[in-house]
C-alpha cells in the first residue's frame, strides 16, 4: 500500500517517484499519465481517491485497467472508472466503461451520493472469468457478466495494468466538450492512497500467471459473483443514482443494445 498525489499544471512535467509515498506532477495532455505497478490477469484492486474540487473548467480524474495496444491493431481490453467535471453544486459524474478486444461503448454513468472532494473514498474493481464488478466504498454499483455464450467477447486473455491520471480531455469530457479547461485555476490536484491488489500477477518474462487452476475454485476474488441480495441492492442504487445506461440509449444504438444487455 502507498500514498500517491497527482498534480496537473499548465507548465512542464517534473520528475516523480513511484506510487509508494511519491508525488507526481503531470503536464497538460490528452493522453493519460500516471502509475502502472505491474500486470495482472484477474483479481481485485482497491484505491482510495480524493478528487479535484468539482468545477466545470477542470481536467478529469481516471482510474482504470488496460492491456497493451498492439501495433497490429486495437484489440485491447480495458475497465474504466472516470470522474467527469460538473457544474459547481451538482454531483460529480462517475463514468464506467468496459472494453473487450478493442470494443467499448458500454458506458454507465452515476451521480455520486457524496462529495468525493471532501474526503477519500474507496473505488474497487473485481475482475474474474465470470464477471467484472465495480464497487464504491464496498457497495456494488455495476456488474458486467461474461456473456461469451451470446457471442460477446469478454476480457480474459490479456493481462492489464492499473493506471490513474489527471487527464485534460476538454475536447469531449465535460458537457461533451462545450466547456474547456480553465488553466488559471491550476494546479489541479487529486490524491490517491492505500492502493491494494489481490489476484493473479502476470510475468512478462515467462508469460505465465501466478495463479493455478485450483485457485479459481478456492480463491474468493477469482470466483466472486453478486448474490441475489447484493444484486437487488445494486439495482436499487442504479434506479436512484444512474444517469446514463448505454443499454437504454436508442439514439446511439437504433438497432438495439449489445447482446450482453440481456443479462447485465
Amino acid at each position: 500500500m502507498g500514498h500517491f498525489t497527482g498534480i496537473l499544471s499548465s507548465r512542464g512535467r517534473t520528475p516523480c517517484s513511484d506510487i509508494d509515498g511519491g508525488e507526481l506532477t503531470l503536464s497538460p495532455t490528452k493522453y493519460p499519465l500516471g502509475f502502472h505497478p505491474g500486470n495482472s490477469l484477474f483479481g481485485k484492486i482497491d484505491m482510495q481517491i480524493k478528487l479535484v474540487l468539482a468545477t466545470l473548467q477542470q481536467p478529469f480524474t481516471t482510474y482504470y485497467m488496460m492491456s497493451q495496444i498492439s501495433s497490429e491493431g486495437d484489440f485491447h481490453d480495458e475497465i474504466d472508472f472516470e470522474f467527469l467535471g460538473n457544474s459547481s453544486g451538482n454531483p460529480y459524474t462517475l463514468h464506467t466503461n468496459v472494453f473487450s478486444q478493442g470494443k467499448g461503448e458500454r458506458e454507465q454513468q452515476f451521480f455520486l451520493w457524496f462529495d468525493p472532494t471532501a474526503d477519500f473514498h474507496t473505488y474497487s474493481i473485481v475482475w474474474n472469468p465470470k464477471n467484472i464488478i465495480f464497487f464504491v466504498d464496498n457497495i456494488p454499483i455495476r456488474e458486467f457478466k461474461n456473456t461469451e455464450k451470446l457471442g460477446v467477447p469478454f476480457p480474459k486473455d490479456q493481462p492489464m495494468r492499473i493506471y490513474s491520471s489527471l487527464w485534460n480531455a476538454d475536447d469531449w469530457a465535460t458537457q461533451h466538450g462545450r466547456v474547456k479547461t480553465n488553466w488559471t485555476l491550476a494546479p489541479f490536484t487529486a490524491s490517491y492512497r492505500n492502493y491494494s491488489s489481490d489476484g493473479c500477477i502476470w510475468s512478462r518474462e515467462t508469460r505465465t500467471s501466478s495463479c493455478k487452476a485450483d485457485d479459481f475454485s478456492t480463491k474468493n476474488v477469482l470466483k466472486m459473483e453478486l448474490d441475489r441480495r447484493s444484486r437487488m441492492n445494486m439495482k436499487r442504487l442504479q434506479r436512484k443514482h444512474m444517469v446514463y445506461d448505454y443499454c437504454r440509449d436508442k439514439w446511439r444504438f437504433p438497432r438495439g443494445p449489445g447482446r450482453e444487455c440481456r443479462v447485465n
